[in-house]
């Protein structure tokens, strides 16, 4: 459903305080189901994970604050803006619409009702490097495999087989493996799971790239379809092929886009956040996690922060629920011998790309550019090899994504121009220095960042662009190790190899300190908003001891009144 505007935030009355909300079998979620007396809860960070786990706890019957570094919410998700040229800073697909539906149905409003959700056809076009023509992916499998079995005769139906098998693990992962916290593992001795396992097995030991190979040879279809392992942090050779799961996504499912951009859906999940009672504070740089000794371990008891003014604060909580970079939460917010995933843990995982990021607003249109574009290199191994190999370098030329999202919403530029967001993947290393404005940043980024402008134009037939360019602006590994305390200035989170995929990817409860919690890309299960959004879930359910699978039943029951006076409540300031 397309509508001209987005409806504003209605906040929904609250269940009263001597009415039971409702339960579901095996989701122990009712309105006494969290401690007595509004335990106060603290969130650290306020970008998506933060502001969902907000929602969540406050609808569960906490007093929620949460203090956020940034003078705006939405962390890597978020936006800019110069000169009428509207941008967001992050994430700009929106993919698994059924993840954002539930979550808002979680919270007895829907999609559809917060949003205003576009079907982008084509979903995509892709340039190949040396290929003279770009190829589109439809909204349509069929067209999809038209598409394929021209470029290589038979791969059309063998995609379809693909696609088959990209849906069943995709809805296999949906109901065993995304919404579990896996703090036991005896519901995953499903029937279904157990059967299952041989064909698991495979997938989580195979890596992509050479499963893909097994359906289609031409290179640029082996690209197509190798391209996800991208949205989860890591390279196609590196990633098991159980996330082939996520073609289904894209060449299934489709691509949407919310009119009004990725700050449009922060918004929404501020203002529910908000509905229900929970406390955003910006400016607010949390310094460290506070605990007490307590029948042999430690408890939280809060957190120290400092405010806009440089004041020291101390907010006192028995529940504290990091969303912030998990590194930092750990090495930086808890002393040593209070740390499950220490320095040494960091030494011995893989961090996914680091990225320079290029905010453009351009003079004039540019109809040979989608809203969604890539433009992959001929010597795809090289490239990935220069992001995750011993020696990490730049990649050249690299693969680059280009967003165009004027061409969906004309309201993200003046009438009469475009704006492009484009990411080059590069290795996460803060020493590749800071993007700025206008030519302000580090010489090195700069000077990519030019190179790469001129391969956009070359590659997609804009011989002008440079000489369109109204607006620049760059950022680097460094500002994301500045702005979000990003591990190695990564601009997604560990990446998804093996052994840091579901379980392996690490815990989202500390096992040192008793009521500290964990969500966002950083923890399980993983990178991406729609995941980000399920990480807040899975947290709620592990804080009530919930060891289901699958997700939560619809609508969150509400806990009781949060209007005027509760501990806790009011509007963000």
């Amino acid at each position: 459903m397309v509508r001209t505007a987005a409806p504003a935030v209605r906040p929904r009355p609250a269940a009263p305080a001597d009415r039971p909300a409702a339960s579901a079998e095996g989701h122990p979620v009712t309105a006494g189901a969290g401690p007595a007396g509004r335990t106060q809860a603290v969130v650290i960070g306020a970008g998506i994970a933060g502001l969902a786990s907000a929602a969540l706890l406050a609808r569960a019957g906490y007093a929620v604050t949460v203090l956020e570094k940034q003078r705006q919410v939405g962390g890597r998700a978020g936006s800019w803006e110069l000169d009428g040229f509207r941008f967001d800073t992050g994430p700009s697909w929106y993919l698994m619409p059924e993840v954002f539906d539930h979550f808002f149905k979680l919270l007895g409003t829907s999609a559809d009702e917060q949003l205003d959700l576009t079907v982008l056809d084509p979903g995509y076009r892709v340039f190949f490097e040396g290929r003279p023509e770009p190829v589109d992916i439809r909204r349509d499998r069929r067209l999809n495999q038209e598409l394929f079995e021209r470029l290589e005769p038979g791969a059309g139906a063998r995609l379809g087989s693909y696609l088959d098998s990209a849906r069943s693990t995709y809805e296999l992962a949906k109901e065993y493996f995304l919404y579990t916290s896996f703090a036991s593992f005896r519901p995953l001795l499903a029937p279904r799971v157990l059967r299952g396992l041989p064909l698991l097995a495979r997938l989580l030991l195979q890596p992509l790239d050479a499963f893909t190979a097994r359906f289609v040879r031409d290179r640029r279809l082996r690209q197509i379809l190798g391209y996800p392992a991208v949205f989860l942090g890591s390279a196609p050779k590196l990633t098991p092929s159980m996330y082939h799961l996520m073609s289904h996504l894209d060449l299934d499912d489709g691509v949407l886009y919310p009119r009004g951009g990725f700050a449009r859906v922060i918004e929404a999940v501020r203002a529910l956040a908000e509905a229900e009672g929970a406390r955003i504070v910006t400016g607010a740089e949390v310094e460290g996690i506070l605990t007490e000794p307590a029948a042999g371990r430690h408890r939280v008891t809060g957190v120290s922060y400092r405010d806009l003014d440089g004041t020291g604060q101390i907010l006192a909580a028995g529940t504290v629920v990091s969303a912030a970079d998990l590194h930092h939460t750990e090495t930086a917010l808890l002393p040593r011998p209070l740390q499950t995933y220490p320095e040494r843990y960091w030494r011995r995982r893989v961090p996914g790309p680091g990225a320079l990021l290029i905010m453009l607003g351009v003079d004039g249109t540019l109809p040979q550019l989608q809203h969604h574009n890539l433009l992959f290199t001929r010597d795809w191994d090289a490239n990935f090899g220069a992001i995750f190999g011993k020696a990490p370098t730049v990649p050249q030329p690299a693969s680059v994504y280009v967003c165009r999202p004027s061409a969906t919403d004309p309201a993200a530029a003046p009438a009469g121009c475009e704006n492009l967001f484009v990411l080059v993947p590069l290795p996460a290393d803060p020493g590749l220095g800071r993007g700025g404005v206008a030519g302000g940043g580090d010489g090195g980024l700069e000077a990519l960042a030019d190179t790469v402008i001129a391969q956009i134009a070359q590659w997609a037939g804009i011989p002008d662009l440079a000489g369109r360019i109204r607006v620049r602006r760059t950022v680097g590994p460094a500002d994301f190790a500045a702005d979000f305390n990003a591990w190695r200035g990564g601009v997604l989170g560990p990446a998804h190899v093996l052994r840091q995929s579901a379980f392996l990817r690490g815990s989202n409860k500390s096992r040192k300190v008793e009521g500290l919690y964990y969500a966002g890309g950083s923890t399980i299960p993983g990178i991406g908003l729609p995941m980000c959004l399920i990480s807040a879930e899975i947290m709620l359910k592990r804080l009530l001891g919930d060891t289901s699978t699958t997700a939560l039943p619809e609508p969150l029951p509400a806990a009781g009144a949060r209007a005027g006076g509760v501990p806790g409540a009011g509007a963000a300031r």
